[in-house]
C-alpha cells in the first residue's frame, strides 16, 4: 500500500467512472468519500475531472458521449492496466483472440490508451504512461484498492491473460465461492469470481474496489445521498465487503480490510 510512482507491466494503474451526469457524479463521490475534483485540461476536448485525497490523484470521472447514453449503456467504472507497449499489448490480445474494442488513443501528454474485450467478454482498458503514470496513492483507505473480473468463463479469461501478461493464478482458502487471485510478477493484482445463475442479465465485466475504514458507514452515507445497495455490508474472513450503485447506477464495491497489509 501507500505511494505509486510507477507501475509494472500487467499491473492495474488507474480506475475511472464514465458518467451519464458528470456534474451530478462529481458531487456524489466528493461528498461520498470526501475526494476533491478537479477539472482537467483537454485541451478543447470532453471533460475530465481528476478525484483526488490529500492531494494524491486516485481516480478520474468522464461525461458518457449522447450516443452512448442512447444506446442505454450504463455508467461504468473502467478498470486500467498498465503496459510497456500499448499496441503491441493490443496487436498481442486480438492475436489471442481478444477484440480491441477501442484502438489506440494518445491522450495529449499524458500516455495512451485502448479498451479490449478477452474472449470471456469482458472489456478493460489498458494504459502505457507518458507523463502520467496512474493512482498515487493505492489500497489505502479513500483510495482504490482491488480490481475483479467477474465472467462465466473463469479458464478462458485465465488463459487469455496468462498469455498476455504472464499473469498466474491462486485459489482463494478463504473464499465461499472458488474465486481466483491475480498474481502479476508475485504481487497480488486482483481477482477473477465466476458468475452463476445469481447474475443473471449481467454480462461479464471488471470491477473496482475502494478501501475505507468502516463498510457500514460509507453504505448507509451512500443510501442518504441517492445511492442503492446492490448487496449490503457482509463479512468476509478478511474484511467487512459492499456493493453499492451510485444515483446513476455506477456499480463499486468497498472494503474495511481487517488488515492492509493483505492488499500489499
Amino acid at each position: 500500500m501507500g505511494t505509486m510512482s510507477s507501475y509494472e507491466h500487467g499491473q492495474f494503474s488507474w480506475v475511472d467512472l464514465t458518467a451519464h451526469d458528470i456534474a451530478d457524479a462529481r458531487t456524489f463521490y466528493e461528498s461520498l468519500f470526501g475526494w476533491s475534483a478537479v477539472d482537467s485540461d483537454t485541451q478543447g476536448g470532453p471533460p475530465y475531472v481528476i478525484f483526488e485525497l490529500e492531494g494524491h490523484k486516485l481516480a478520474g470521472l468522464a461525461q458518457m458521449p449522447e450516443e452512448m447514453k442512447a444506446q442505454g449503456i450504463p455508467p461504468t467504472w473502467n478498470n486500467y492496466i498498465n503496459v510497456d507497449d500499448i499496441n503491441a499489448t493490443t496487436e498481442k490480445a486480438v492475436a489471442l483472440g481478444g477484440t480491441n474494442t477501442m484502438p489506440v488513443m494518445k491522450v495529449l501528454d499524458a500516455g495512451s490508451l485502448a479498451f479490449i474485450q478477452d474472449p470471456s467478454g469482458a472489456h478493460v482498458g489498458l494504459w502505457q504512461k507518458d507523463k502520467f503514470h496512474g493512482a498515487d496513492r493505492v489500497n489505502d483507505p479513500g483510495y482504490f484498492g482491488w480490481n475483479e473480473l467477474h465472467t462465466r468463463d473463469v479458464d478462458k479469461a485465465k488463459t487469455f491473460f496468462s498469455e498476455l501478461f504472464g499473469w498466474e493464478f491462486e485459489l482463494s482458502p478463504d473464499s465461499p465461492h472458488p474465486y481466483h487471485v491475480i498474481m502479476n510478477k508475485g504481487r497480488m493484482n486482483g481477482g477473477i469470481l465466476e458468475m452463476n445463475e445469481e447474475w443473471d442479465g449481467f454480462p461479464p465485466h471488471w470491477t473496482a474496489y475502494f478501501t475505507v475504514t468502516d463498510a457500514d458507514a460509507i453504505a448507509g452515507k451512500a443510501k442518504e445521498l441517492g445511492g442503492k445497495m446492490c448487496v449490503e455490508p457482509f463479512d468476509l474472513s478478511f474484511g467487512r465487503m459492499a456493493v453499492i450503485s451510485d444515483p446513476q447506477g455506477g456499480t463499486f464495491c468497498v472494503i474495511a480490510m481487517n488488515d492492509l497489509s493483505d492488499l500489499d
